[in-house]
């Protein structure tokens, strides 16, 4: 199982991140995407950010997800720097503040922004 997915299971939101510049990065990769570097780890996110983007999934790819349709989905930008995607509850809006928390389906944990406050 790869560390991001190990992380959801404990309810935490991981990234990548490179120890040579400290870019961060959402998806794994064998190098940093900004200075090639291999040295990267992977690094717990305070779960934090803002809506990039949003868009709603009125079919769902499976059957697994066909009891949540229609639903959204966000594209965040954590405040670590890393861009993640994930499930958005009613209401959230392109530029609100959100706060990750978690929900199972089918046995496996999933990540949903809320709105929050930003301190």
């Amino acid at each position: 199982m790869s560390p991001f997915l190990e992380g959801l299971q404990r309810g935490e939101l991981r990234y990548q991140a490179c120890s040579a510049c400290g870019a961060p990065q959402s998806l794994a990769r064998y190098a940093c995407r900004r200075c090639g570097s291999i040295r990267l780890e992977w690094r717990k996110a305070a779960g934090r950010g803002v809506v990039y983007a949003m868009t709603s999934v009125a079919r769902a790819p499976s059957e697994e997800f066909r009891p949540l349709a229609p639903y959204a989905l966000a594209l965040v930008d954590l405040d670590e720097g890393a861009r993640l995607m994930g499930h958005a509850a009613p209401g959230l809006a392109i530029g609100d503040p959100v706060s990750a928390e978690f929900f199972e389906l089918s046995g496996r944990k999933l990540v949903r922004f809320v709105k929050a406050s930003h301190a």
